[in-house]
């Protein structure tokens, strides 16, 4: 039988995920303008001119355009190729570290569901339900068939992701009387555990709370907000989450051991 090449393979899967990137930019866009992901076709954001499909390959058209639209001529932001990048890029690691497998698959759409829930909370503050709330069931049900989680483990995931943070924000909102994080963070964090468990989220919660207090201070002493500055938590959640499906197992045992 005959087998590709594994830098052929390698190529391809990366080209794959570049396209998925790519369409990761229109979800980003108009998921939170309650705007369909169908239709129309793609268009400049400053003129509105749409762009034709060799305007639209992912990374080369915009080297080739030098980041700016043909028709207008205005500057398209870095983010777009950057999202493309990493869904290339998220592709081919995936595949490396699992193969072509199951799990290999759901993780790759966990990880992209991540990629379009940190965006679009940077620039909205909102993480949307229509990723989250259906990752909860979706992610229960492939527990059954992945080798790292079994269903019990996804379940209390949900019931740890969702509660403690709920648990949480109820506690602030009762002490305070304001609103600290959002609903939005909760069902996101529901939606982790039901998908990579309840050690990842205890995983999840650490990695989060850690990277979010020094990026949080850094924020506030360049900008000189203080406590006022409201920075949103879902990417940090994506952070955790991202880097337990990779080596969250090997660093758990890591830190015991030490």
């Amino acid at each position: 039988m005959y087998l590709l090449p594994d830098y052929v393979i390698n190529i391809t899967i990366f080209i794959y995920g570049l396209c998925i990137g790519s369409f990761s930019n229109v979800c980003i866009h108009r998921l939170p303008l309650s705007k369909s992901i169908k239709s129309p076709p793609s268009s400049c954001p400053h003129c509105s001119h749409l762009i034709r499909f060799y305007d639209n390959i992912p990374l080369i058209s915009y080297v080739l355009l030098k980041g700016k639209c043909r028709n207008c001529k205005k500057h398209i932001s870095f983010r777009y190729p950057f999202v493309e990048l990493l869904g290339g890029v998220f592709a081919l690691l995936i595949y490396l570290k699992y193969g072509l497998t199951f799990e290999a698959f759901l993780y790759y759409i966990f990880v992209i569901a991540l990629i379009i829930i940190t965006f679009v909370d940077i620039d909205h503050q909102i993480i949307p339900d229509v990723i989250s709330l259906p990752g909860i069931p979706i992610g229960f049900l492939a527990s059954f068939a992945l080798p790292s989680i079994n269903f019990m483990d996804s379940l209390i995931g949900i019931l740890v992701g969702g509660g403690s943070l709920f648990i949480v924000l109820w506690v602030y909102h009762f002490v305070t009387g304001a609103e600290g994080m959002g609903g939005g963070d909760v069902k996101l964090l529901a939606m982790i555990g039901a998908i990579i468990g309840w050690k990842g989220v205890i995983f999840t919660i650490f990695i989060s709370s850690v990277t979010g207090t020094f990026i949080g201070l850094v924020i506030m002493l360049r900008t000189k907000k203080g406590l006022k500055l409201a920075v949103p938590f879902g990417p940090f959640l994506s952070i955790g989450a991202v880097l337990y499906v990779f080596y969250g197992p090997e660093l758990i045992r890591w830190y015991f051991n030490i």
